[in-house]
């Protein structure tokens, strides 16, 4: 459930803004498939969605996904990782043709650029060591949060107070320092935990939030504005995986569940 803060969504904006004024752009399918290729940006940096396995691979759900569309499409997918806090302007700035990357649909975002989807839905959840005696939000005023920069959860942690924030690059940072008891509780996606709890026999457990925001969200395909080939393009591609069971097929080897 990841979305850029909301300084860089602004900078982002101006960054349209500026290009807006310069003449107009051929169609983005049409160079896609010009050039035989899409390039396919995520942090690589986020299980089990998007991560560098034992032979320097990106792989995850994400990763399939986009893998799965562009050859759909009829062109070979290219995986670019990049960092979180950055990754729309490099959109914009076509360094790579879409963002598959488990990003949040927000309004702000919506104003900088399109979504292919959703793809999933994700929540925000909570969590603390299983042995904390931490049981509520409350409980955690005044003690240390752990986000990734650049997330809604960054956004949402600062606007609470109360509580000292760290920022990290992503989930693996978080698990290190929660464990190592470095900061009390991490506020992140509650699927490539409850994955990670799964597989890994990670010793935390979620907070009961039931009415925390963004409990539940929408995740979308990013693309650049005044695309509307590429993203009916792509879009059915994702249709066609939906209803012939591929998407299952993926998010079942990934996730453990249909996640739609």
């Amino acid at each position: 459930m990841k979305t850029v803060f909301s300084g860089l969504v602004a900078a982002a904006f101006t960054f349209t803004m500026a290009i807006g004024a310069m003449p107009a752009q051929a169609e983005d399918l049409a160079a896609i498939k010009d050039a035989g290729e899409m390039k396919i940006a995520m942090t690589g940096q986020y299980p089990p969605f998007n991560f560098v396995n034992d032979q320097n691979e990106v792989v995850g759900f994400d990763a399939a996904i986009g893998k799965e569309i562009a050859t759909r499409i009829g062109v070979e997918p290219v995986i670019v990782t990049t960092a979180w806090d950055g990754i729309i302007a490099g959109l914009l700035a076509s360094k790579y043709d879409t963002i598959v990357g488990s990003m949040t649909i927000t309004p702000d975002r919506e104003k900088v650029v399109d979504f292919v989807g959703p793809y999933y839905h994700a929540g925000r959840g909570v969590f603390v060591k299983e042995e904390s005696p931490v049981q509520s939000l409350d409980e955690l005023k005044g003690k240390t949060l752990g986000v990734t920069l650049g997330e809604t959860h960054e956004k949402w942690a600062r606007e609470q107070g109360g509580w000292d924030i760290r920022t990290y690059k992503g989930l693996p940072e978080l698990f290190l320092e929660l464990n190592a008891g470095r900061v009390d509780a991490i506020v992140v996606d509650n699927i490539p935990v409850a994955v990670a709890v799964k597989e890994t026999g990670e010793k935390i457990r979620q907070l009961d939030t039931p009415d925390i925001e963004g409990g539940s969200v929408a995740i979308g395909i990013a693309i650049r504005k005044e695309n509307p080939e590429l993203k009916a393009a792509m879009q059915k591609a994702l249709d066609e995986m939906m209803q012939d069971g591929t998407y299952e097929k993926i998010a079942m080897e990934w996730i453990g569940r249909d996640i739609r």
